[in-house]
């Protein structure tokens, strides 16, 4: 980093902003209580809240949302008239899945090859971490040029909308000039990224009945409809032979003309194993962009171990739907649905149910505080420009501000480049990324302020 004083109070925070994240790690904050204990959700929320106190915030609340988890307030006031922006970052994290497949304990930050592992690292508990540097940076240098909101969410990761509901009941509360959304990422590592498009999603949990109870499969089968496989040939058909998405009425041909993803370095940052084909078509920005997305995050059904020779009377899977800026997400809900509906075989009894949707994103990037970030990135990255880039994934409350502060400007930096594979085993962050991203919102914010 340069000589910058920002800069330079920010590389002497980071032994402070590990240590933090570490606590921060180590809550099992994931807002699926089926799973995991509230206790450690609401622990999390409360390290949040007193790291908020103890930076001088004001009416600092934990805030019981509509979907029983709690999102972290606090308001810290900047000069008479100054401009007000909203920091935004969750707390909640994915579930670490196989622990097994863990180097180290998924909820132990430990460093490893120039990168601190963990579950949250990237995704977003460093985002919250940012967010601080980033204002104990301006206190030290010369104060905090704006009013600052502060929002921590408490269940991002399960899409049940609490937020977004808290915030439509109560609009005055994250009202703001500008809203920086920390839980986006660069392109890669070290080159500075906005993020302009996001993604929708919904999630359907779709049953397949075929029998009053399991049958023998030596007795019955053959005759017997079986319910996994009619659950399977439904699941088949959301996909062309080349791994297209493919719903009944829904568009699946749009472009990308942005930045571009190159198909060697997307194998490489998705680690596909060799000789595996790329699925879909296009170019890989079009695919992850610009395009619906289908996948089935899991099937309940006997696992192999176990199982007995049965004809299965029943099973179901969790289906996620990612639906590009353009596509109304409640729309692709509803072709989803008749999708599932109509290539059920054999008149199977199915029930597709929705538990979960956002609507996509897309950002005005012509706007005083995308000129503010360029400005800020090309000091904390020299001789980078700032690119815009879309993101597949899905940040529901982005369209949610947008609707309630339609003359807001939104925002979207973070610490999940490539390298963090995010809701994987094995997420990680890089510190260097963390440290010139808390320089860049220090610096954005100051230029912000008298743009």
């Amino acid at each position: 980093m340069s000589s910058n004083p920002v800069a330079e109070t920010v590389a002497s925070l980071m032994p402070r902003a590990r240590a933090e994240l570490t606590e921060l790690v180590a809550f099992k904050s994931v807002a699926d209580f089926d799973q995991f204990p509230r206790s450690e959700s609401e622990a999390a929320a409360g390290w949040v809240a007193d790291a908020l106190t103890a930076e001088g915030f004001q009416d600092v609340a934990l805030l019981d949302t509509p979907d029983g988890t709690q999102s972290v307030y606090g308001y810290l006031p900047g000069p008479e008239g100054a401009k007000t922006v909203l920091l935004y970052a969750h707390y909640d994290v994915q579930p670490p899945l196989d622990e097994a497949g863990w180097t180290t304990p998924p909820f132990e930050l430990t460093e490893r090859d120039g990168r601190w592992y963990g579950r949250g690292a990237a995704d977003c508990k460093g985002g919250v971490i940012m967010h601080l540097l980033a204002l104990r940076a301006l206190k030290a240098n010369g104060g905090i040029p704006v009013h600052v909101k502060f929002i921590a969410e408490g269940s991002e990761e399960q899409g049940t909308g609490g937020l977004e509901r808290y915030a439509e009941a109560h609009p005055a509360l994250l009202e703001a000039d500008t809203i920086v959304i920390g839980d986006a990422g660069n392109f890669r590592a070290g080159l500075p990224t906005v993020t302009a498009t996001l993604r929708g999603m919904t999630m359907m949990r779709v049953q397949v009945d075929t029998l009053a109870g399991n049958l023998h499969s030596g007795q019955f089968g053959g005759a017997a409809p079986d319910a996994l496989a009619a659950l399977i040939r439904v699941l088949d058909s959301l996909r062309a032979k080349d791994g297209s998405t493919t719903i009944d009425g829904l568009t699946p041909d749009a472009s990308w003309d942005g930045l571009q993803y190159e198909e060697e370095q997307f194998r490489a940052d998705a680690k596909v194993l060799d000789g595996v084909e790329l699925i879909g078509d296009g170019t890989v920005a079009d695919r992850i962009w610009a395009r619906p997305a289908v996948t089935v995050l899991g099937i309940d059904c006997p696992p192999v171990v176990g199982a007995t020779p049965s004809v299965q009377a029943s099973a179901r899977a969790l289906v996620s739907l990612r639906v590009p800026p353009g596509i109304d997400a409640a729309e692709a809900t509803k072709l989803l649905q008749a999708h599932l509906e109509t290539h059920t075989p054999w008149g199977a009894r199915v029930r597709a149910e929705q538990i979960g949707q956002g609507q996509p994103f897309s950002a005005d990037t012509t706007s005083p505080a995308y000129a503010a970030m360029a400005d800020a990135m090309a000091v904390a990255y020299p001789g980078q420009e700032m690119q815009y880039a879309g993101q597949g994934g899905s940040i529901p409350l982005c369209n949610t501000l947008a609707s309630l502060y339609p003359h807001a400007e939104i925002l979207l930096i973070g610490l999940s480049e490539p390298e963090a594979q995010i809701h994987a085993v094995n997420e990680s962050v890089s510190p260097e990324e963390l440290e010139r991203l808390a320089v860049t919102e220090a610096l954005f914010l100051r230029n912000y302020a008298t743009s």
